[in-house]
């Protein structure tokens, strides 16, 4: 059963040890996570499903990660300190792959141990308190948005039918261009960018489908990384019962942080869910 939904950032400067004293000016973000965290305990999660753009994977196709043990660190980005290790959801991710339309959203099962940091920084960030959780990490691919929303929906009734408790989390950036001192310039878009995000993620209905079809210029000119991600999410979480809240935003380093919290309502609807 899905009991949790998320859209978090993945910047390395989230780790001390890496962002040093920037690391203070993504505090309100750190502190989403913690709230993130809280949710996870307090629902008692068994897993969590992660999608990120930034996993290695086949151009055409998806990926879920079934290594037994997932490392989580940042040798990358010069921190040789921080670091732990997750159990994978092995039994999850094969029946995900096991009951997916293979025609409209092809899966395969892949076996990297060490995450990237898409995946990585959220999981170390909410998962301190709870080293017991188990986690499928799904990667995107270079299919249309189209596609990302289809894998996204037909993921959803092997989830909702699962006896485990499973906390979704989308892992992408939004705009990079939000401030002339941005790593990519600043567009005037990018704001427009970002608040078209927020709306539709809140939209549990159209929301994919109004991001699919957002504007390939506009996309283009934003430099995001967390489009993708967040479709999939939303294609999962499409015609379920859900109030998004926004945790945090920042644009502090000219890139759009966003946390947001999808929570989940009614469970009468969700079961007439399964039963469509």
């Amino acid at each position: 059963m899905i009991k949790a939904a998320f859209i978090t950032p993945h910047s390395p400067i989230l780790i001390p040890a890496i962002g040093k004293a920037n690391s203070l000016i993504l505090a309100k973000t750190a502190s989403a996570f913690k709230e993130i965290e809280q949710r996870l305990i307090e629902k008692e999660i068994d897993t969590i499903v992660i999608i990120s753009s930034h996993a290695a994977t086949p151009e055409k196709c998806f990926a879920a990660n079934v290594a037994p043990e997932l490392e989580l660190k940042f040798e990358n980005f010069g921190d040789y300190s921080t670091k732990s290790k997750l159990a994978g959801d092995m039994e999850l991710a094969t029946l995900l792959s096991e009951n997916i339309s293979t025609d409209n959203a092809p899966l395969r099962l892949t076996t990297e141990i060490s995450l990237d940091h898409g995946s990585a920084i959220p999981l170390y960030l909410s998962t301190s308190a709870k080293p017991d959780i188990k986690i499928v990490p799904l990667s995107c691919s270079e299919l249309n948005r189209q596609a990302h929303l289809d894998f996204g929906r037909t993921l959803q009734k092997t989830l909702l039918e699962s006896q485990k408790k499973i906390a979704l989390i989308a892992s992408g950036e939004l705009s990079h261009r939000l401030k002339k001192s941005a790593p990519a310039g600043y567009s005037p878009k990018g704001a427009k960018f970002d608040n078209k995000v927020i709306e539709y993620a809140s939209d549990p209905e159209k929301g994919g489908e109004k991001l699919v079809n957002l504007d390939d210029t506009l996309i283009k000119d934003v430099s995001e990384c967390g489009l993708r991600a967040i479709i999939v999410l939303l294609g999962i979480l499409q015609g379920l019962p859900y109030e998004s809240h926004t945790l945090c935003y920042q644009n502090d380093f000219g890139v759009g942080h966003l946390t947001m919290e999808m929570e989940m309502l009614d469970n009468k609807r969700i079961k007439d869910a399964l039963l469509a």
